[in-house]
């Protein structure tokens, strides 16, 4: 991670994915399945995860909402965000923040990259760009 993510969480405690950021790393994934399948397979792998908790899903919105702690002891909610772009493509984004006031030094940079690399493994034959 770079010097910069950290001087920016300094004071920033949110991070969020979109097709039009500025880092490759936090754009939207994209993969070849229907926003069902994409459904179940991301909502699976999420409750595999160790260390974060899901407390609210909502299939038909195609939205997860975790937490997480971190080693600091402060709270993180995650808002993952499943949707259909067509009859077999479907698009993820993810939302990511902190309890308090203060910024977190690039936890949820990390968080977001950390849940996408998982999801991009367990469906890494679905992918595209």
């Amino acid at each position: 991670m770079s010097l910069k993510r950290v001087l920016v969480g300094i004071v920033r405690s949110q991070e969020g994915t979109s097709d039009r950021a500025k880092d490759p790393k936090m754009k939207t994934r994209y993969y070849n399945l229907s926003k069902d399948k994409a459904w179940e397979e991301i909502s699976s792998t999420l409750k595999k995860i160790p260390g974060y908790k899901v407390l609210h899903e909502v299939s038909s919105v195609g939205e997860i909402t975790l937490e997480k702690r971190t080693s600091f002891g402060r709270t993180v909610d995650i808002t993952v965000s499943v949707l259909s772009v067509g009859p077999v493509r479907s698009a993820v984004d993810m939302y990511s923040a902190s309890r308090g006031s203060m910024g977190d030094l690039g936890a949820n940079y990390r968080i977001i990259l950390n849940l996408f690399s998982a999801l991009d493994k367990k469906l890494a034959k679905y992918k595209t760009n």
